[in-house]
């Protein structure tokens, strides 16, 4: 869980580095920005996630994030909360969910969700 927190710190700090850290040199990132960016298909490795906060930046005028229940499964982690953001005439302010695959003491996989439940359920934790 120690990494998924140092990532969320790292995005919170704009911090690319920082995050390029706990992240595998093939990782693969399938934010909402995807979405609105790259047509939904993820970013890629750690050029991927460097791109992914330039477009953060360049899509959103705010974007924040706010994890607060973590389960550890192993291998994966869940982390639900919230998340705000506003820009491009667009307002997103909801509960939503996370779910990080780690390997070898890195993150080799993350996606947020539109929903916790929709996490939940592909962590194998839901309905």
């Amino acid at each position: 869980m120690e990494l998924c927190r140092r990532a969320f710190a790292a995005f919170a700090a704009r911090d690319v580095e920082a995050i390029l850290e706990v992240m595998d040199e093939e990782v693969e990132f399938l934010p909402v920005t995807a979405n609105l960016t790259t047509g939904g298909i993820p970013y890629r490795g750690h050029e991927g996630m460097a791109r992914y906060f330039e477009d953060v930046g360049r899509v959103w005028d705010e974007l924040r994030v706010y994890p607060n229940d973590f389960r550890d499964m192993g291998e994966t982690v869940v982390a639900l909360g919230r998340i705000h953001g506003r820009g491009g005439g667009m307002i997103i302010d909801r509960p939503t969910g996370w779910v990080w695959r780690l390997r070898a003491g890195k993150i080799v996989f993350g996606r947020v969700y539109a929903n916790q439940e929709e996490a939940l359920r592909a962590a194998g934790l839901g309905d």
